[in-house]
């Protein structure tokens, strides 16, 4: 008979216990050591032998930590001969580089799959790709889950719809603001952004009109939220009233908190649990988390059960 195992990482353990709940299936925390310099050491202290398990692991930050811990996660589960592994990472680090922008500059993001599938993963899920392409980086099935159906439960019940426009902060997210305007039947504009260096950008220009309207900026992370407060009093000089921020990833890195806290022009940043927020960001309170663990959970089982992952989101 098939069996189903949910082993947690260290990186985002409330997550974690969430799924957990909602799929009614205990959770086997494994033993993690560090050794004095640094080396990880894993042991699965439940027997695994010919279950599907299902690891639950974020590369947020420390990023190489949690991916390494990840790693050696799977390879512990396929020594104790698992029948399936799959890696259930809610946040893809090292997405951003998933192509060579300039010579001699590696695309890591391939690396990590590479990593992934040799250490012995046969099936990766998780959610809101920086990058789609980075799908066909594995040679193994990929589910890439949005977090867009819990996105659009929070704006239909918590925000006035009824004079709003949809805002991509740069041509990339068109698609992804096309498809909330859709279902929402409203406007969509974008940010003409010109970025300088790494973490900075610059926005120039709105190609759309968000004069007099409450706008929701829509974007798949945000780092040092430079883009995003930029972004944000752009949107005010060219007439926008309400901006509310939305983002999947809260990776929140560097100044983020004192740049979100100090922003007169957002009204909310309402971000995604992929992420476990830092003691000192869950003190600002425009920052709102809400979770993913019920469509985590449903992407789970549907996989445990062979069903049909893509219609949690048609």
């Amino acid at each position: 008979m098939r069996r189903i195992v949910l082993v947690s990482g260290t990186s985002n353990k409330t997550l974690s216990n969430q799924i957990s709940d909602y799929l009614d299936v205990s959770l086997v925390d494994p033993q993690i050591q560090k050794f004095a310099n640094g080396e990880i050491f894993c042991e699965i202290e439940k027997n695994v032998r010919g279950a599907d398990v299902f690891v639950i692991q974020t590369t947020s930050s420390p990023v190489n930590d949690n991916l390494m811990e990840l790693l050696i996660i799977i390879d512990a589960l396929k020594r104790a001969s698992a029948m399936s592994i799959t890696a259930v990472v809610p946040h893809y680090g090292y997405s951003r580089q998933d192509r060579k922008a300039i010579p001699r500059t590696p695309i890591s993001a391939k690396l990590v799959a590479d990593l992934v599938t040799v250490a012995g993963a046969s099936r990766v899920i998780t959610m809101d790709l920086h990058a789609g392409q980075i799908q066909g980086f594995f040679d193994i099935p990929f589910d890439n889950i949005y977090a867009s159906p819990v996105f659009l439960t929070y704006m239909k019940m918590n925000i006035d719809l009824g004079n709003l426009a949809l805002v991509s902060p740069d041509a990339g997210g068109v698609e992804r603001v096309r498809w909330y305007a859709k279902k929402l039947d409203k406007d969509i504009a974008m940010i003409d952004k010109r970025r300088t260096g790494p973490n900075v950008a610059k926005a120039m220009n709105i190609v759309g009109d968000v004069s007099g309207k409450d706008v929701i900026i829509v974007d798949d992370m945000i780092d040092t939220a430079g883009t995003l407060i930029e972004a944000a009093r752009t949107l005010k000089e060219h007439g926008a009233q309400k901006i509310y921020s939305f983002a999947t990833h809260g990776v929140f890195s560097g100044p983020a908190a004192q740049r979100i806290a100090g922003c007169e022009e957002l009204e909310a940043v309402i971000v995604t649990d992929t992420i476990p927020l830092t003691s000192e960001l869950k003190q600002v309170e425009k920052i709102k988390v809400l979770s993913t663990a019920e469509i985590l959970s449903k992407a789970i089982h549907r996989t445990f059960n062979h069903d049909s992952v893509s219609s949690l989101f048609t």
